[in-house]
């Protein structure tokens, strides 16, 4: 059975808290968001979940204590898992009151679909499959309402905001024309013919006369094209080159990609001319200019959505800052541990200065 991995990757696993005597929770508050706690364990199963996404092997908290390597990366993550929890807790919170909750229709349409795109077919299949990803089905269900309620408000509250006009697209497409251009292009068609050669000590050696001889041959060539014969038939007749089969023709291929000195052949060449014998390393070649392009800017309409695309996600950014901004300013963060309270500012500082940048 394959596991959810690729659909629960998208979740942060919620630990269960310590129980302590007769059903006591010992837990530690680090933070309360809107009167809503946010604990220690939240912030281990949250900090093994980033340390998880940049490929460390992480087993339980107490690895966070007791690893080197792992107690240095949180010096780094701790900061923006601290932040993104905070911005989660809000934003959900923010769903609730518009009452964007999924209802129970709603969560059993989407766990059918994550089932069917993991080719599940019963209940128990799913919850052994969960299990195999360390969730059970209660966080699972609590994880999927929260991504629904993210989902929704920035759906509802952000995406509208973002909407793009015709008039602004195409705006954008006539100051931003060099984004849309298709590249420079040739193609062009070769005939190769290889001088001969002959071992000498273990090695392939090329003797003076038999590269006069190919030289002499390739110049030959070169003059019954230039009488006019049929390029692809001499093709036929003498080249030793890969692209015989095709005729001789190499390409389209995009200038940019070319070798310096063969652009610059090029460059001084027209459709149809015939370039002087080359000497290779291993030959003589004759290159015929077929056809070339300039750049030229694909169609508005064929990137219209490439437009609407690259536009929304920076808007999308935007928006979403200024929102989850507006969130915070209006939100009491009550904290109750300091070294914490100390990296959210650094964290949220650091922020504010690359934005002024």
């Amino acid at each position: 059975m394959k596991p959810l991995t690729a659909f629960l990757a998208a979740f942060v696993l919620v630990a269960s808290a310590p129980i302590l005597g007769q059903g006591v929770i010992l837990e530690q508050v680090l933070v309360k968001v809107n009167g809503e706690i946010f604990t220690k364990t939240d912030l281990e199963t949250r900090q093994i979940d980033a340390l998880r996404a940049t490929n460390r092997q992480v087993n339980n908290p107490g690895d966070l204590k007791s690893d080197a390597t792992l107690k240095a990366a949180l010096v780094e993550l701790t900061p923006s898992v601290i932040v993104d929890a905070i911005d989660e807790l809000l934003l959900v919170q923010r769903g609730k009151e518009l009452g964007l909750q999924p209802n129970a229709e709603q969560m059993k349409d989407t766990v059918d679909r994550i089932k069917k795109q993991n080719n599940i077919t019963t209940d128990t299949q799913f919850r052994q499959a969960l299990q195999q990803s360390g969730m059970n089905y209660e966080e699972f269900e609590k994880n999927l309402e929260r991504e629904y309620i993210k989902a929704r408000v920035q759906q509802q509250e952000i995406m509208t905001k973002i909407q793009l006009t015709e008039e602004e697209s195409k705006e954008y497409y006539r100051t931003h024309l060099k984004e849309f251009e298709k590249p420079a292009t040739i193609s062009i068609r070769d005939i190769f013919i290889s001088v001969p050669t002959v071992m000498q000590g273990g090695q392939a050696v090329t003797n003076v006369a038999a590269d006069d001889e190919t030289s002499k041959k390739i110049a030959d060539v070169r003059a019954r094209l230039l009488k006019g014969e049929d390029f692809i038939k001499v093709v036929g007749e003498v080249s030793e080159s890969p692209s015989k089969a095709n005729g001789g023709l190499i390409g389209p291929i995009n200038i940019s990609e070319l070798a310096p000195q063969v652009r610059d052949l090029l460059d001084k060449m027209k459709p149809g001319d015939i370039s002087e014998p080359i000497h290779t390393p291993n030959g003589y070649q004759l290159i015929k200019l077929e056809t070339r392009t300039v750049p030229t800017p694909e169609p508005f309409d064929k990137v219209r959505e490439d437009i609407a695309n690259k536009i929304g996600s920076s808007r999308m950014e935007n928006e979403q800052k200024k929102y989850i901004d507006k969130l915070r300013a209006q939100a009491i963060i009550e904290w109750k541990n300091d070294e914490l309270h100390k990296l959210y500012d650094q964290k949220m500082a650091g922020g504010r200065d690359a934005d002024r940048r």
